[in-house]
């Protein structure tokens, strides 16, 4: 991987260096090295940023742009990024700890999908729809219902997926005719600034993307400001409840994809070892670091022992360690402090009477690196705290039903309803269940191949306002307006 050098801001179509004299250092979670910097924005610079994408909006182009316009540019922008593929990957791993296939089919393939999905949907979405004919005492009228772009956007990533998430929430928005601040993690920041030297090469015009760094004091300017018209944020529920606050004083508009607790329910006649190692190595994707990750494993009584045996077997088939071996399934965690926290919880399931069924520390032989065993906890209760909190790590707790009323219950008993996943022998009862689960999205019986690019992703309850992807994620980054008119006299 090529050596990083020190980013500056990216700030109306400018490289410019920030008002403060603060670097951040960006660490490898493999190796523990420092491997680059990027400037710290001063809130001076966050306000730059703002009023760029205000005049932008305001004064340029770009929502003044056909939307065949706007696609031709966006689709500019998705192959200069394909092209950049192999750099890319190497930067996810180095900057997230990504294992090499997660970075290349999860962090990189499936988000330029999305990506060219939405920048292909620019130049067709329904931007104005007909309102049906109607008549009333003032005579004949007829309007439509105008979709228009809502101004400026603040797009708020986390450190997990840093391209994938910061591609799903610039894509949509620029596709509807906004224009952006993106201010990705301070601890996965390059991603982010590699766009800006995308949207340079496809020439999107200044002021449409603009990217920032910045401390809490700088960050709650960029929530905080009036010139800014909405608010699309990804991560932890404690700081989604802060950016909802901030933006409530200015009744922005918030789009928050938070945290989950997904229930992966499992019935006795459904085949175990089909069950096994998916449920097994969904929920250590990225070593645990997601939030739709089915962390809960509930299993029917009659077949509970079996199920949680053959996850451990599973999970033992695991290579823990560099994220560049092709071989390696689990990086590590991001940084010391994430492990830390996951050793809290460890420590509170054993605390609490839950049975470590596999893993449950750091594993042997890897001094360097943020690394943690995948972990698996047994006959544990939903009352207790590893079973209602998000760890974000590799850890998974198993949890027995009786019946299906029973695993409903468990499956909602959370504040989160972000995913879920229902493996049942008969397809028809598993849709009925699926029906009664409070949850955004939820997977019968391994799902539909994978993500839909048209299904609508968000959650119920504390994981989330909103939904992303499709029609549905490109309509959140749109104003609705009705304009009517008549039509002839009664």
């Amino acid at each position: 991987m090529t050596a990083i050098k020190t980013s500056n801001l990216y700030i109306d179509g400018h490289w410019v260096d920030a008002t403060t004299d603060e670097l951040i250092e960006v660490i490898n979670p493999a190796t523990e090295e420092v491997f680059g910097h990027v400037q710290q924005a001063s809130i001076a610079d966050i306000g730059a940023a703002i009023m760029a994408a205000r005049r932008a909006f305001d004064h340029g182009p770009w929502p003044r742009m056909s939307p065949q316009e706007r696609s031709r540019v966006l689709l500019k922008f998705t192959s200069i990024l394909e092209r950049r593929k192999p750099e890319l990957v190497d930067l996810i791993i180095a900057e997230a700890g990504a294992a090499r296939q997660i970075a290349n089919a999860m962090q990189f393939d499936t988000p330029m999908r999305y990506s060219v999905w939405f920048a292909e949907r620019a130049a067709t979405f329904p931007f104005m729809e007909s309102l049906p004919m109607q008549s009333g005492p003032r005579g004949m009228g007829q309007g439509v219902i105008v979709k228009e772009p809502i101004g400026v956007v603040a797009a708020i990533t986390p450190f997990n997926f840093p391209l994938y998430l910061n591609l799903v929430k610039i894509m949509p928005a620029m596709a509807m005719g906004n224009t952006v601040v993106l201010k990705p993690s301070p601890l996965t920041p390059f991603e982010a600034f590699v766009l800006g030297e995308v949207a340079d090469e496809a020439e999107l015009p200044p002021g449409v993307l603009n990217i920032v760094t910045g401390n809490d004091e700088a960050s709650a300017h960029l929530t905080l400001h009036d010139a800014v018209d909405m608010v699309s944020f990804t991560g932890s529920n404690p700081v989604g409840k802060l950016i909802m606050g901030q933006a409530a004083q200015g009744l922005k508009k918030v789009l928050l994809e938070l945290g989950g607790k997904s229930p992966n329910i499992i019935f006795d006649g459904y085949e175990i070892s089909k069950f096994a190692f998916g449920a097994a190595y969904a929920y250590t994707i990225h070593a645990g670091q997601g939030c739709a990750l089915p962390t809960r494993i509930l299993a029917q009584r009659s077949i509970y022992n079996d199920v949680v045996d053959a996850v451990a077997v599973s999970l033992a088939r695991f290579k823990v360690g560099d994220p560049n071996d092709p071989k390696t399934a689990i990086g590590p965690l991001v940084r010391e402090a994430q492990r830390t926290r996951v050793e809290g919880f460890v420590a509170s399931g054993l605390e609490q009477g839950a049975r470590l069924a596999f893993g449950g520390k750091r594993p042997e032989g890897l001094d360097k690196g943020f690394y943690f065993e995948p972990t698996l906890f047994a006959d544990v209760d939903s009352s207790m705290t590893i079973a209602q909190e998000e760890i974000f790590g590799p850890v998974a707790v198993a949890i027995p039903f009786d019946d299906e009323e029973d695993a409903i219950r468990i499956a909602n008993d959370t504040r989160f309803g972000l995913a879920a996943s229902v493996n049942h022998p008969d397809a028809t009862r598993a849709y009925e269940i699926a029906r009664r689960i409070q949850a955004g999205t939820v997977t019968i019986n391994g799902g539909g191949g994978g993500p839909s690019m048209w299904g609508p992703f968000g959650g119920y309850k504390q994981s989330g306002i909103g939904r992303e992807f499709g029609d549905y994620g490109m309509a959140e980054y749109a104003q609705l307006k009705t304009v009517s008119w008549p039509a002839g006299r009664p």
